[in-house]
């Protein structure tokens, strides 16, 4: 079986990233709170990981919520 594929979004602080996973996760979609991979970014330590195929729902939720976020970024 293959594994699904993983992203990350990428905030400016981890106060950005626990309220997005609260309210991602409020939404329905499953994601948590990761380390920032240090071959990303070395600005907030901490990123929201979910699956790729939910980048664009993750995002709508984000922009709906006045969340400021980075970027997404495959893994």
């Amino acid at each position: 079986m293959d594994k699904l594929k993983k992203s990350v979004i990428l905030f400016h602080s981890t106060n950005y990233a626990i309220w997005a996973q609260n309210e991602l996760q409020a939404n329905g979609l499953p994601c948590k709170m990761i380390s920032v991979p240090r071959q990303l970014s070395s600005d907030c330590g901490y990123c929201v990981q979910m699956e790729t195929q939910d980048k664009p729902k993750a995002e709508q939720f984000l922009i709906a919520a006045n969340i400021e976020f980075d970027r997404i970024d495959d893994l």
